[in-house]
């Protein structure tokens, strides 16, 4: 093989590393009194005082503990490209993985929760065990079980609150909730977030 052709073969190769570029995936993340980090292979194992929780990293991301400290760093064993769609997804990972790993460690030393308001005649709410029950006009009740990790709390009848360590978990069994009777424009009526603004239409005049 020529000097030259070994040139071309060579700058064919698949680069090894790449530099983050996002700032929020070059933020270190600080782990708090009470949290303990520990990486098993491409697993983080994090565990605090509501529960522990598992991050499986994605291929092109590794991480560096030193002392309270989490950083990202690119996966040098993995191969990829720097052109194209490659690049877009290269640039899009870093963040995620590192709001992933923040939010794991805020739910497992803070938790999370969403609060959901039932506005209407006769709207209620109720949980039995572990089951929610709910009242929404329709005419018949409806019952929720919820996934494991996450607890439902109603303190009255018109509030809903739900909580868990896994905050992608708790938003969606939230949504589930909303969704047996989101509300409808005209007067608010249904199951609606806590502050949700609710943009309201005009009723058609006569």
């Amino acid at each position: 093989m020529s000097t030259q052709q070994q040139a071309m073969t060579q700058s064919k190769k698949i680069p090894t590393d790449f530099a983050i570029t996002s700032r929020v995936g070059r933020k270190p993340i600080k782990i708090p009194a009470g949290v303990s980090v520990k990486l098993n292979g491409s697993t983080l194992e994090i565990k605090g005082t509501k529960g522990q929780m598992h991050c499986e990293l994605h291929p092109f991301m590794a991480v560096s503990i030193e002392g309270d400290l989490i950083t990202l760093i690119p996966n040098a064993k993995r191969g990829h490209t720097r052109k194209g769609s490659g690049k877009r997804l290269l640039n899009s990972i870093p963040g995620t993985e590192r709001a992933r790993i923040h939010n794991a460690i805020i739910g497992v030393s803070k938790g999370f929760e969403r609060k959901l308001i039932l506005v209407g005649v006769g709207y209620r709410a109720q949980v039995k065990g572990k089951v929610l029950n709910l009242t929404l006009g329709y005419s018949h009740p409806i019952d929720y079980t919820p996934p494991e990790g996450i607890i439902i709390e109603a303190p009255n009848l018109t509030e809903v609150i739900v909580r868990g360590i896994d905050k992608h978990l708790v938003g969606h069994a939230a949504s589930i909730i909303r969704d047996f009777r989101g509300p409808e424009p005209y007067k608010g009526k249904g199951i609606r977030y806590a502050n949700e603004n609710i943009v309201r239409k005009e009723t058609k005049k006569k």
